[in-house]
């Protein structure tokens, strides 16, 4: 089956994911979709899989085009997607789940399923059991169950939407063995990733997204340089910060283990020094944000020791951090960061905290009143955090920071801010580590980081895969590392 998308787009109000993509996948081979993170590469292919409706653009099937807004429409015209996270039930057994949307329903067809599926295990030699619960599977074996019921339905072109994440060598080995024998088999095969490893190794033909448009394709052998190029563009501006001098260790993470986002964090080794300004560089999801909640005192390591100054804080809760002075600010602005219905005034007020019974207006009117002329937040004290622009959210969340604080974390403190907002905000943090006080920010543009910070953290899959500063690298290396290649 032959795949072609025409001048596709799908658009979120003025936010473009998807502009103008032309791509074709031809039958019998294995096409990679490479990009950054959130360069549009799961939306498209959710546009064609049915999951989400197009903006604008032609889906072409063996040369006709096809009008289709559902999964299931999908799936009767040849095209099933693996979902990061597999679409299943886990309290029921491996075969249950197969059986599930199949044709005719299941009355009295145990049998003939079991049938099915126990030749589909053995023609890719997996080694999953019908009889096994679900919830009892590997991420890995979940995915070969959830690959073998869509071949069932019929599906000629598969999508698998980052598939290597959260998977043993072993378990990926085997993968790609079956997505190889689909290919010789006339099937076709469309692999979204950001690992340039994992292309390299499966994909007969890549094309490469940035910022919702195409930027390239290239068939094998690849330029490694210019698929990093196509990716990640051009080299940054030099550094627009001076040297600081650096002062005694704040922050000391011994083999730190934890929970969260799509990889954890795994054996973690670090220590941050007075006035470090700390980039942390990597793909959403790669450990970065397990590392700030971490060292924020919000989630709880599964192993290792932390300690500020010197003194150990594992097992010590949010309070005795806030009270070492780390601050940690989200990026979900209103999510995490701020009250979205309670007015500027009534966060100072918060902040301010205390054993009193009382809240002190005037006082807090008072400083919310003086901190959003110095920080430039359009609005007054009675506006509601909900009504502020998501550039004046972020000066309203630093205005509320300590001038104490001995520790910054912050991610993504930039996200979605205009030139002069981004400039501004740097040149307020700046200031802190000036003070001393050390910085530590993940942000998704390595122009950004290479600009900002001292010292840089990429993470893959977890670890810190790489630890160097910013004068010993540049944006090449960089990217080579956040797509698992140093």
């Amino acid at each position: 089956m032959r795949i072609e998308l025409r001048d596709m787009h799908k658009h979120y109000g003025s936010i473009k994911a998807n502009n103008g993509i032309n791509l074709t996948v031809e039958e019998g081979t294995i096409h990679g979709i490479l990009g950054e993170n959130g360069a549009g590469k799961s939306t498209l292919m959710k546009v064609l899989a049915g999951y989400i409706p197009k903006t604008g653009g032609e889906i072409i099937i063996d040369d006709k085009i096809q009008d289709y807004h559902t999964p299931a429409d999908a799936s009767r015209r040849g095209i099933g997607m693996l979902y990061q996270e597999p679409l299943d039930y886990p309290p029921l057994t491996v075969l249950e789940n197969f059986m599930i949307g199949q044709a005719g329903g299941v009355s009295n067809k145990t049998l003939r399923f079991r049938e099915k599926l126990e030749d589909l295990i053995r023609h890719f030699n997996f080694t999953i059991d019908p009889d096994v619960r679900v919830k009892q599977l590997t991420v890995g074996e979940r995915q070969q169950l959830e690959m073998l019921r869509l071949l069932s339905l019929g599906i000629e072109v598969l999508i698998l939407d980052e598939p290597t994440t959260g998977i043993s060598d072993l378990q990926k080995e085997a993968l790609f063995n079956s997505l190889r024998r689909l290919a010789s088999e006339g099937k076709s095969v469309i692999l979204v990733s950001h690992k340039l490893k994992d292309s390299e190794a499966l994909c007969d033909r890549v094309t490469v997204l940035r910022e919702g448009e195409v930027t390239g394709s290239m068939e094998k052998p690849y330029d490694a340089n210019e698929l990093l190029s196509m990716m990640f563009g051009e080299p940054p501006l030099p550094s627009t910060r001076s040297p600081v001098e650096y002062g005694g260790t704040v922050l000391s993470m011994k083999n730190i283990s934890g929970l969260g986002e799509r990889t954890g964090l795994s054996r973690c080794t670090i220590d941050v020094r007075e006035g470090e300004m700390i980039g942390l560089a990597g793909l959403e999801g790669s450990g970065q944000g397990v590392f700030l909640r971490i060292a924020a005192g919000i989630t709880k390591p599964t192993d290792g020791s932390l300690s500020f100054f010197g003194e150990d804080m594992s097992g010590k809760n949010l309070h005795a951090f806030k009270k070492a002075g780390v601050v940690f600010l989200p990026a979900s602005r209103l999510e995490e960061g701020l009250m979205p219905d309670l007015s500027i005034q009534e966060h100072f007020a918060l902040k301010e905290g205390g054993s009193s019974f009382f809240v002190k207006w005037d006082e807090a009117r008072s400083e919310s009143r003086e901190k959003t002329e110095k920080f430039r937040v359009k609005g007054t004290p009675d506006t509601i955090a909900e009504a502020l622009s998501g550039g004046n959210q972020q000066r309203l969340m630093l205005s509320l920071l300590s001038k104490e604080s001995t520790l910054l974390l912050l991610e993504q403190p930039t996200r979605g801010l205009d030139v002069e907002s981004t400039n501004w905000v740097w040149w307020h943090l700046s200031k802190y580590c000036l003070r001393k006080t050390a910085v530590i920010f993940s942000s998704t543009d390595l122009d950004e980081i290479m600009s900002i910070a001292d010292r840089i953290l990429v993470f893959f899959d977890g670890t810190i895969i790489k630890d160097v500063k910013r004068d010993k690298t540049d944006t090449k290396e960089l990217a080579k590392a956040i797509a698992g290649k140093v």
